[in-house]
């Protein structure tokens, strides 16, 4: 299928369509905005803010990674996949909106509230990646996977500029309403996703789906030997993820609390953030089908490393901000293709059989220790400053490509 065809295939572009709808979400609340709100405005200071928000992280990464596993399994047995994305993504949306609730002090309240939003934010994500298999070739996975990133970032890009058109980033009731509009945003640009989208599996869900489904776990898991290429890709990416998670969840306030950065200067930052990703995951999709996956991962880790080295001596420098920018640019670069490459890579190593079920231990991976990243980068602040903190991230990347490096890969670069 020739470029021009790929793009113009209506799945592919309504699968694609998903990442729009739900990366503001990330930017916008994750990363950016409401977690550096809720530690200046909500916490009773920054430092308890910073550990709480990285706790609230980290109990995502646990939970999401308990239940991607059992629901994707149960997708794939009872064609409940399509039907358990709009749940999620409904669920996503209403609890987002509901952020608009919690005001200074409340500190619970907006806790438990950007959990529930996070974990189904993460169940959908975990379930429209497992449609990648569907959609997609050896010889063109990198392409689909990185148009919709790109797309992703793009959408992330829009919905700040509109935000700095709509919303006073110096008005507290101004910046909760923001979270109403990254919830209606995601309602409404996810309804391509699931007009276009169809599952291939069109039986009717009854009782036994749950007891196939945790047999077939079960089973993944006695088997996994036969395996052995996927499990150490999902063991080094266990790693680099980590980082990758601890950056997206505590980015914003590092720069806000560490930096000095204002909430402008940060929305300004996220803005260029999401650029430089959808220029790096246009491009590097492109450009893994022509190099291969396994050289983009590596450059994507390595540029990481070096960013996040930045990110920590851009304090002890004449110019931290600027230094940081920097760092920021290299990191929005390489966050998109490191993501994509890696969700591309799972679909080529996945059996045809169990896309779901293995899509859903893609997740477990990606979440089983992702508590670690954020619950040490609170830790460490709690008792250093966030500077220290930034060399669980470092590590993290670092043990990442050097596992990830033992993997003898067939057949792929």
């Amino acid at each position: 299928m020739s470029l021009s065809k790929l793009f113009r295939n209506k799945k592919i572009i309504g699968w694609s369509l998903y990442d729009f709808a739900n990366q503001p979400f990330t930017t916008i609340v994750v990363t950016f905005v409401y977690s550096a709100f809720f530690t200046k405005v909500i916490a009773p200071n920054e430092s308890v803010g910073t550990t709480m928000w990285a706790n609230s992280i980290a109990l995502t990464a646990i939970i999401v990674s308990l239940l991607a596993p059992i629901f994707g399994a149960i997708a794939d047995h009872g064609g409940l996949r399509k039907r358990f994305l709009v749940i999620f993504t409904w669920l996503c949306s209403f609890f987002t909106i509901l952020l608009f609730f919690p005001s200074s002090g409340q500190v619970y309240f907006a806790l438990i509230l950007f959990l529930f939003a996070n974990i189904t934010f993460e169940m959908g994500t975990v379930l429209c990646n497992s449609y990648l298999s569907d959609l997609s070739d050896n010889k063109n996975s990198g392409r689909i996977s990185g148009f919709a990133w790109g797309l992703g970032f793009v959408g992330g890009l829009l919905a700040l500029f509109i935000c700095f058109i709509l919303f006073d980033f110096n008005d507290s009731t101004s910046i909760r309403k923001m979270n109403v509009f990254v919830g209606l945003w995601f309602l409404i640009f996810s309804v391509p996703t699931f007009l276009f989208l169809k599952d291939k599996n069109k039986n009717s869900f009854n009782k036994k789906d749950v007891k196939n489904a945790f047999l077939s776990i079960v089973n993944t898991f006695s088997s996994v030997s036969k395996y052995k290429i996927i499990s150490k890709f999902l063991i080094a990416r266990l790693f680099f993820n980590d980082g990758l998670i601890t950056i997206f969840g505590l980015g914003g306030i590092y720069a806000i609390t560490t930096l000095d950065f204002d909430f402008n200067e940060v929305m300004q930052l996220g803005i260029i953030l999401n650029v430089t990703a959808a220029i790096g995951s246009f491009a590097f999709g492109y450009i893994e089908d022509h190099i291969g996956v396994k050289r983009v991962i590596n450059l994507s880790l390595i540029v990481l490393i070096f960013a996040t080295l930045l990110a920590y001596i851009a304090p002890e420098t004449n110019y931290p901000k600027q230094i940081f920018w920097i760092a920021g640019i290299l990191i929005g670069l390489m966050v998109g293709p490191n993501q994509s490459c890696s969700r591309s890579l799972m679909s080529q190593l996945t059996p045809e059989n169990k896309k779901n079920e293995f899509f859903g231990f893609f997740a477990l991976t990606g979440k089983a220790t992702a508590f670690l990243g954020p619950f040490l980068f609170g830790l460490i602040t709690s008792y250093y400053n966030q500077q220290a903190a930034l060399w669980v991230v470092i590590s993290f990347f670092v043990i990442g490509f050097c596992l990830f490096n033992r993997i003898k890969f067939n057949s792929l670069n």
